[in-house]
């Protein structure tokens, strides 16, 4: 597979980076924007794998099979670093670590490129670290930042970037990729799409995994029953239980495979008591997976209610006459009779306030259960 088989729906975006790759107006900064699930950040990937991709003829660079394409969309490339942070932000010394990496010459390939997953998650002093080393690189150097829209990264910074943006790709081609790329059977590629809302990532992951779907619908369901005070309080005690059950199952693993792999690069003894040198760094580690199961967890209930918000999404396009297709098109009969208990002044009131709840979980330190609990109660069904 060409590295940009991935970029399902993206024609635009494909010919304007297969140009850069092959010569023709290529710059040393670039700003990937789009909403989330248009694959910003893979299309960065594939970008800087066709920068270095070690096809001579420049018409078949983005390749996918050379050495250094393999490398790069593995991130393993000694030459391309990727920067995501797991935390609520990206820190000043993280940053100055990035211009120190930038000033480097690549050492086997033809550029030295910094991918910045999360230019939206910087403090403006921590952005203007990075301005001087964007606004003057070194020769061999590329910059790119993704960030879901250019409001979300400073001026200054946005100025000195070539624009590249990303829509979020039709719900048939994410299915055709589902199946092309995983092999899932194509019926299910096609309600995870729908379900996802056509975001790549969550649509491998519901394609690929029955419970997290039956999470999902369970999520969707919610409002059918949602009568009273107590179902109100009830069902947002189950919101935060599902956000956190989804981000804990996969936290867990990844936690423990991390403190095996710190101990065995340090060396540490079978059993017995860890040396002092060696309990402060496993205790930064366990620090740092804290400060990253917060995060994962309020990702997952911003997921979560997105979830919840498709369901109104649903009875607001059946109110206003079916414009458009549902993403919940196997309770067509249940978002019927929902829609007609209703207005679509009463349905957007309520899409309102679950996007209220998403606004203070992830931008504020309000405790998550109060926040869907307000937002339950404003979904009473009357």
């Amino acid at each position: 597979m060409s590295v940009w088989d991935e970029l399902q729906g993206q024609a635009p975006v494909v010919a304007q980076l297969r140009a850069a790759a092959q010569g023709e107006g290529l710059t040393h900064a670039w700003l990937f924007t789009g909403p989330p699930g248009s694959g910003r950040s893979n299309a960065a990937k594939a970008f800087a794998a066709a920068l270095n991709c070690e096809q001579d003829d420049v018409a078949l660079r983005g390749c996918g099979e050379c050495a250094s394409c393999r490398t790069i969309l593995g991130e393993t490339h000694s030459d391309v670093t990727f920067v995501r942070t797991e935390k609520v932000t990206i820190t000043i010394d993280e940053a100055r670590q990035l211009v120190s990496k930038a000033g480097d010459r690549p050492a086997t390939g033809r550029w030295r490129i910094i991918v910045v997953e999360d230019a939206d998650r910087m403090a403006e002093r921590t952005t203007n670290v990075l301005l001087k080393a964007i606004e003057e690189p070194t020769p061999r150097t590329i910059w790119m930042l993704c960030a879901p829209s250019p409001a979300d990264v400073l001026v200054t910074i946005r100025s000195r970037c070539r624009p590249v943006s990303l829509r979020i790709p039709p719900a048939a081609d994410v299915a055709a990729l589902l199946v092309k790329r995983d092999g899932v059977d194509p019926a299910i590629a096609d309600r995870a799409a729908r379900a996802a809302q056509s975001h790549i990532g969550i649509a491998r992951r519901l394609a690929r995994d029955p419970e997290a779907r039956e999470r999902r619908m369970e999520t969707v369901r919610f409002p059918l029953g949602l009568r009273g005070v107590t179902a109100a309080v009830m069902m947002a005690e189950k919101l935060v239980k599902i956000a956190t059950d989804e981000a804990n199952s996969s936290n867990d693993e990844r936690d423990a495979a991390e403190k095996v792999a710190l101990l065995a690069s340090l060396g540490a003894p079978e059993s017995g008591t860890l040396p002092p040198s060696m309990r402060s760094q496993v205790r930064q580690l366990e620090d740092d997976q804290k400060r990253r199961a917060k995060r994962s967890i309020t990702d997952s209930l911003d997921r979560t209610l997105t979830d919840l918000l498709s369901f109104y999404r649903d009875v607001l396009v059946i109110q206003l006459g079916n414009a458009v297709e549902l993403v919940n098109v196997e309770l067509r009969s249940e978002l019927e009779g929902y829609a007609a208990s209703s207005t679509p002044e009463i349905t957007l009131a309520r899409m309102d306030a679950i996007n209220k709840a998403r606004v203070r979980i992830t931008t504020t330190n309000v405790a998550p259960l109060l926040a869907v609990e307000s937002m339950a109660s404003s979904l009473i069904q009357q």
